[in-house]
């Protein structure tokens, strides 16, 4: 292990690439050459917020250097490992227990909890990498036939325990093999791939479509997730998801076509419409089921004209999160069109901000001060137009007059263009506070804008009554109905039991107050015990009613979706 040189005031983060095969390998997050530690702006209000000495920084604990053992037997018979290696090939399955844990564990904060103790549990008996679908469709009937649970595992980043393998059985890893395109139409403005297509691979081939497509004009997905870097497009789907322009693009139940899936009950392909009036429709159904119903095996999305040129950005100082939020609402609400982008940071995240870039002092406070913007109570909003030129360039004169309206003050683009650096870096510094018994969690909900405020400020009292506790909140996603809340939690705590209390204390006061369960960070086995209580009995029988149709034996990732 190697780390950074201390300075007086800062601890030596680890920086160097996990060993192969330790648990540190399996819960870091993304490159393991990358790193990215807490400013010296947030170390110091970490220390200050969280009421921590510079010697609580002195050691990393539990920093999962240890080797997973190869000592977890799978319940699987020879028999039977035999015939999946037939399907796909013995060079691509596997049974070590390294494997069986990595494609077993996904980023949410118990995930890391239990790898960084050291703990092997609930992991699948075997891994296989399948080739194509008709292989899916294979395995499938095999599992079927034996009554062995399946799970799928797209790019592994799932923050609500949604890769745990309970019971055991089969884990297909789909970004193997099942990462490439399928056709391309620019008539139609339409793409299908397979679902173990990375991020940043579906993006390239559209910002590059004539070099690499033959396409006339470049694209865009339109689907930025933070996660984006390592999250597959058929993670997307399944878990509802949404990314950083779905203001202006749509969350993936927008972006979807038409799907493919393999199910016990046998295989189909939903057409590629636009729009059709044949009754509920089942790709509705079938987005965002997890796995549950069936498995994904090709999709095809909309496409948008990429114009990188066209893109205005704007960031606004306002004087309070009622003023943020009215004018993000108004924004929404307006008909003029929506920027890609837009986001509003509660006081305290705003705070945080400006404590980190070293801007709470000198000449731009000085001019936040005159006026009349006071500390602890102005709100940031910042964004991003694009599209044609003429409508970019109208959108953000809007969007700057409705602002201006609510009192704010103009910062020109220069936050935006901060946050642009680094917006796929920050789940990085999850592990650098971690190893120093740091928490960092996240909780998001789906709210109107008639329960915003009462959702805000109820959910982030519950969280301040923890003695040390930073809770920084924004709200990045909006319709002209309502948005999203999008808490950060920081706090001191290395109990997963203690967690696991406050985190359910949280989603329940969030859901009392009018809040979903989850706006894109899906269900997986977190939010599952609460699904009956918050869809209520006939929504969920229903639910139960087509998972009995599709997965009659129950195999399909259960447990997920609370089925």
């Amino acid at each position: 292990m190697t780390a950074s040189n201390p300075t007086p005031t800062a601890p030596a983060w680890i920086e160097s690439p996990p060993p192969k095969g330790s648990f540190r390998s399996i819960f870091k997050w993304g490159d393991p050459r990358i790193f990215k530690h807490p400013s010296q702006g947030f170390f110091e209000i970490i220390k200050e917020r969280l009421h921590l000495h510079t010697n609580h920084f002195n050691t990393p604990e539990q920093t999962g250097y240890a080797m997973v053992p190869d000592n977890i037997k799978p319940g699987l018979s020879r028999e039977l490992i035999h015939q999946f290696s037939s399907i796909s090939g013995a060079e691509n399955i596997a049974v070590d227990t390294y494997s069986r844990l990595n494609y077993s564990s996904g980023k949410s904060m118990e995930d890391i909890f239990h790898l960084r103790e050291g703990h092997v549990n609930e992991i699948c008996d075997l891994v296989i990498h399948p080739r194509d679908k008709n292989e899916v469709a294979q395995i499938l009937h095999l599992c079927h036939e034996k009554k062995i649970p399946i799970h799928v595992h797209g790019g592994g980043s799932s923050v609500t325990s949604g890769l745990q393998c309970p019971n055991g059985g089969i884990t297909l890893v789909m970004g193997t093999h099942m990462n490439r395109m399928i056709s391309f139409n620019e008539t139609d403005q339409t793409i299908t791939v397979e679902p173990g297509m990375a991020g940043p691979v579906y993006e390239g081939l559209l910002n590059n479509a004539p070099e690499k497509l033959g396409a006339q004009k470049r694209y865009t997905g339109g689907h930025f997730p933070q996660s984006f870097e390592y999250s597959s497009v058929g993670g997307w789907v399944v878990t509802l998801g949404s990314g950083q322009a779905s203001s202006y693009y749509g969350d993936a139940a927008d972006l979807v076509i038409s799907q493919e899936y393999v199910t016990p009950k046998g295989t189909f392909k939903t057409h590629a419409y636009p729009s059709t009036a044949t009754g509920p429709r089942v790709d509705d159904i079938m987005i965002g089921s997890e796995g549950c119903f069936g498995i994904l095996v090709g999709v095809t999305f909309k496409v948008f004209e990429y114009s990188p040129n066209t893109t205005r950005t704007f960031a606004f100082m306002l004087p309070d999160f009622e003023s943020a939020a009215r004018a993000a609402r108004q924004i929404s609400q307006g008909r003029f069109g929506m920027p890609s982008i837009l986001r509003i940071s509660d006081p305290e995240e705003t705070e945080v901000a400006l404590k980190m870039y070293r801007l709470d002092r000198g000449l731009l406070a000085r001019i936040l001060n005159f006026k009349g913007m006071q500390a602890g109570n102005m709100c940031l909003c910042m964004g991003q137009t694009e599209g044609a030129s003429a409508f970019s360039k109208q959108v953000c004169a809007q969007v700057k007059r409705i602002c201006k309206h609510n009192g704010g003050m103009n910062l020109t683009g220069i936050p935006m263009k901060k946050w642009f650096h680094s917006r796929f870096m920050d789940p990085y510094m999850r592990d650098a506070l971690n190893d120093y018994g740091i928490l960092i969690d996240t909780l998001e909900t789906a709210v109107t804008w008639d329960r915003f405020l009462d959702v805000y400020h109820n959910t982030r009292d519950f969280i301040k009554q923890h003695e040390h506790v930073i809770c920084m909140t924004h709200a990045s996603h909006f319709y002209a109905q309502g948005t999203n809340l999008y808490f950060i939690i920081i706090m001191p705590m290395t109990n997963i039991h203690e967690f696991k209390r406050f985190q359910t204390g949280i989603i329940q006061r969030i859901e009392q107050n009018g809040g979903s369960l989850s706006h894109h960070h899906g269900v997986g086995r977190l939010f599952a015990p609460f699904m009956e209580q918050h869809i209520g009995q006939v929504q969920m029988a229903v639910l139960q009613a087509l998972k009995t149709h599709f997965d009659p034996n129950g195999i399909l990732n259960p447990g997920a979706l609370g089925l």
